[in-house]
């Protein structure tokens, strides 16, 4: 089993580079190419929303195994201002911003767990699990 891999997000070109760890990451987990393109764009989702709504945050990525499973957890924390509706927030097309408001939603489609931690002032904490299959 491989090692627990950080990164700061801090800027776009760290959402670049989160991009990158969870695809080399997601191949040595054994994830098939459909299911590498959908936890990368989690991940991507999820450190761009920590990035626009927090000013930033720090990911981490581990392969981890759970009886003959092999898969990847990626956990996304930032210390912003938190979300206080979360039911709200991982509806399709709600937002506070000016994007699509698919970020929550869709990335928690994306994966196979999905686990969304937060409070008002006191930031947030998604942990996401894709399994290779």
């Amino acid at each position: 089993m491989s090692s627990l891999r950080e990164m700061a997000v801090a800027s776009s070109a760290d959402v670049v580079g989160v991009r990158q760890l969870v695809r080399s990451a997601a191949l040595e987990a054994g994830l098939s190419l459909v299911d590498q393109t959908k936890i990368v764009t989690a991940a991507s989702e999820l450190a761009r929303n920590a990035l626009v709504y927090a000013g930033g945050g720090d990911v981490q990525v581990e392969i981890v195994e759970k009886g003959p499973r092999r898969g990847l957890k990626m956990i996304v924390n930032d210390e912003g201002p938190g979300i206080p509706d979360i039911p709200q927030a991982l509806t399709d097309g709600w937002t506070t911003g000016s994007g699509l408001g698919l970020g929550l939603s869709g990335s928690r489609r994306l994966v196979d767990e999905f686990d969304l931690k937060s409070e008002p002032g006191k930031g947030t904490i998604v942990t996401v699990t894709k399994w290779a299959r």
